[in-house]
């Protein structure tokens, strides 16, 4: 695995837990959710996907490379 798979399979890992983390705060200071479980795991990793779909398209640009 190079070191450009690498660093978007660990933003994607980051956007998971950001996001888990936000369920969570929301949950614990604003009111529970009225969503299962699996609904939200789903949508972490939904959200995983794009956040390492999205480092991996514009990683070359932000580092100058095309």
């Amino acid at each position: 695995m190079n070191a450009r798979h690498k660093s978007s399979l660990l933003w994607g890992l980051v956007g998971t837990l950001a996001f888990l983390v936000l369920v969570q705060g929301y949950h614990l200071l604003v009111a529970p959710l009225a969503v299962r479980a699996t609904i939200i795991g789903g949508l972490a990793l939904l959200v995983g996907a794009v956040a390492a779909g999205v480092t991996h398209v514009l990683e070359p640009r932000l580092n100058g490379r095309s």
